[in-house]
């Protein structure tokens, strides 16, 4: 593929746009071309080869711009390789073993026939916004649990995929 990838996000702390950069230098060191991109600012994706699209997990969901993203595009996505990753376990869980996603984000793979998912471990800090993500900090399950190296090894995998 000579073609540019579009990773685009939806995160209320930052958390999923850090993962979304890490896959996107991960395919940039495979040669590919890479846009990234908060998930509301994306215009369009017909200019794009190939999507990548992540969510923090909140509640069992999607972060809300991942999934108005996905919906807003979804005739142009399902004419293109799409993979999908989803952050948010705040515990090791993502990192012990593949956790499927959650249900809204199944149902789109589905739709899209896309090409794969992750679940990547989450990461909550003291700085976080709203009461509900200070009170879990101040509760003592917060702390940063993503796998950059599980990241780049996933991503990795994307890159050989589209270069075949």
């Amino acid at each position: 593929m000579t073609g540019t990838v579009l990773v685009t996000y939806g995160t209320k702390n930052g958390s999923t746009a850090h993962i979304a950069e890490s896959i996107a230098d991960a395919l940039r060191e495979k040669g590919l071309t890479v846009e990234t991109m908060r998930a509301a600012s994306v215009p369009f994706v017909s200019r794009y080869d190939a999507v990548v699209v992540g969510g923090g997990l909140y509640a069992g969901r999607w972060h809300k711009d991942a999934r108005t993203f996905v919906r807003r595009h979804r005739r142009d996505l399902a004419e293109r390789p799409v993979w999908f990753f989803s952050s948010g376990p705040l515990d090791t869980s993502a990192s012990e073993r593949e956790l499927p996603p959650v249900h809204g984000v199944r149902r789109a793979m589905r739709d899209l026939h896309a090409r794969g998912h992750a679940t990547f471990g989450g990461c909550l800090e003291e700085d976080a916004d709203g009461w509900p993500a200070r009170r879990i900090v101040r509760s003592g399950k917060g702390g940063d649990f993503r796998d950059f190296d599980a990241v780049q090894v996933w991503a990795a995998g994307i890159a050989a995929e589209l270069k075949t």
